[in-house]
């Protein structure tokens, strides 16, 4: 398999599960539920079909210039600026420091579409990966493997 696939693939293995905390490993698929694995304690959970679940690589950031950036780049643009370091944030951030910081990340996202609640999930998602050393999103990568569901649109945020 080419490097550049292998890469995709680990950046469709990242989940985000709607209603739990954190992002998660895609271990395992069965019949009518896929086996997660917690990136940050490791524990596995079960996820059914009837759950909401995002592949990382299926996000797309809003952008004035109505391109939608893909979440990799966006998370190689915090690391630039970061410097590969975690990001230190209050939980309590206003909405308003939220997207200033965003805009020294990406100056041309959509703010009217963008929301501070999307920028702050998007900066502890940064986080959990530089911590547990998930940085595949800073490999450039010429061309995508094809998607499996072409009738699938990447998720915007």
């Amino acid at each position: 398999m080419p490097r550049k696939q292998i890469i995709y693939l680990m950046l469709k293995k990242i989940l985000s599960v709607s209603g739990k905390p954190g992002l998660y490993k895609l271990i395992s698929q069965g019949k009518n539920l896929l086996i997660a694995e917690s990136l940050t304690d490791g524990k596995r959970i079960p996820v059914y079909m009837h759950e909401k679940v995002v592949s990382l690589s299926d996000i797309a950031i809003y952008t004035t210039d109505n391109k939608d950036l893909p979440l990799k780049t966006v998370l190689k643009n915090i690391w630039e600026k970061e410097q590969g370091k975690v990001i230190d944030f209050d939980k309590s951030i206003s909405p308003i420091n939220l997207k200033k910081y965003f805009v020294t990340i990406l100056p041309n996202f959509d703010q009217d579409r963008v929301y501070s609640s999307d920028i702050r999930k998007i900066m502890t998602w940064y986080n959990i990966l530089v911590t547990v050393g998930q940085t595949d999103f800073l490999t450039e990568t010429e061309e995508e493997a094809p998607k499996e569901d072409n009738d699938a649109a990447p998720e915007n945020v």
